[in-house]
């Protein structure tokens, strides 16, 4: 397990999103005691850690045999060959 992965995943448990709400009214009440060039700073600092993020996630996309190769061809794929899901999907 990652322990630096503070990412949402779709099983987070009621104590989990708790746990977020709450460390999100912190950081608010914590921001509104910095100096502007103090929150410049964590501005910045944010903006490493979200990148820093998406570069994991990209690496482990691009990790996956052949998912990019999939991905350029459906993009090379006409829209005349797409099929709207309604058509095959009923129960939706």
């Amino acid at each position: 397990m990652n322990t630096t992965d503070n990412s949402p995943t779709s099983d987070s448990s009621s104590s989990d999103l708790v746990s977020v709400a709450e460390l999100q009214n912190q950081l608010y009440d914590l921001l509104k005691q910095l100096s502007p060039e103090r929150l410049r700073v964590l501005a910045d600092f944010a903006a490493y850690l979200a990148n820093a993020e998406s570069e994991t996630a990209t690496q482990e996309l691009l990790a996956i045999p052949g998912l990019l190769e999939r991905v350029q061809h459906n993009q090379a794929t006409p829209k005349a060959q797409y099929t709207s899901w309604r058509t095959l999907r009923s129960d939706v």
